[in-house]
């Protein structure tokens, strides 16, 4: 059993006589890129949501760096440093790119202590700082830092989400449909930039995605899920070569 990362053990979700996630079991150990691919339906974002504490699954336990963290509420998981993004963009458009960003740290201190949110001390701004600056260059959001978010491009959006949790100091980040409304362009700017975060940080990161070509050529192990169960495991190299994934999700050869 692996300790360093995420583990789901036999997880099984219900949306009342619906199951949705049936037995599943994966892991995504830190410094690695795992792919969770399946059509749509198939039960990923239950997954992520039981991972990161959205709800609770029905059986089954999620271990986060060999700790059970079922029972733990969301906040208690980001402040062990798990983190992630939704499918759809959830940013304060009013706000600048890096007061955006800076959220990132912030709701991860005052997930220990909600006073410190009302009183901060000077350290605590002194690391908010740091962490934010640390994210944008990362991210190469410099130049659109004191920009109001919602007039950048999606792209550019999707980039604002992926540094606001690396501000937050996350060692596992769940990303839902990164590349969604990219293009091919902006969806390997952000590959690029996730492969050089993992190779920098060791972080883990569980990967939903669409865009087969982004899952290609980041992810290193892949889990395909079909109506909630898991179909295949392996190589992103042994998914293109099953027939059965061809057969569920990527589609056959004329």
């Amino acid at each position: 059993m692996m300790t360093a990362g995420l583990v789901a053990e036999s997880l099984v979700v219900q949306y009342g006589g619906l199951v949705a996630v049936d037995g599943v079991t994966l892991a995504a150990p830190a410094g690695r890129i795992t792919g969770l691919i399946g059509p749509n339906g198939a039960g990923k974002t239950s997954i992520f949501n039981a991972c990161s504490g959205l709800l609770r699954p029905a059986l089954g336990r999620v271990l986060f760096d060999g700790e059970d963290v079922t029972r733990l509420p969301l906040p208690r998981r980001a402040q062990r440093g798990l983190g992630r993004t939704f499918q759809r963009i959830e940013l304060f458009d009013s706000l600048s790119v890096r007061d955006n960003v800076a959220l990132g740290r912030e709701g991860q201190l005052a997930a220990s202590s909600p006073w410190r949110q009302v009183v901060g001390r000077r350290t605590d701004r002194r690391e908010v700082a740091l962490a934010t600056d640390e994210a944008l260059e990362i991210c190469g959001l410099g130049a659109v830092a004191d920009r109001a978010a919602g007039t950048l491009s999606t792209g550019t959006r999707r980039l604002v989400e992926l540094a606001r949790v690396l501000a937050s100091g996350a060692r596992m980040l769940l990303l839902d449909e990164p590349s969604s409304g990219l293009d091919d362009t902006d969806s390997a700017r952000f590959g690029e930039i996730l492969r050089g975060v993992v190779a920098d940080r060791a972080v883990g990161v569980l990967l939903v995605e669409h865009h087969m070509g982004l899952v290609l050529d980041v992810c290193d192990y892949l889990y395909v899920l079909d109506f909630g169960r898991l179909l295949f495991e392996g190589t992103a190299a042994e998914a293109v070569a099953s027939d059965e994934v061809r057969a569920a999700y990527l589609g056959t050869a004329a």
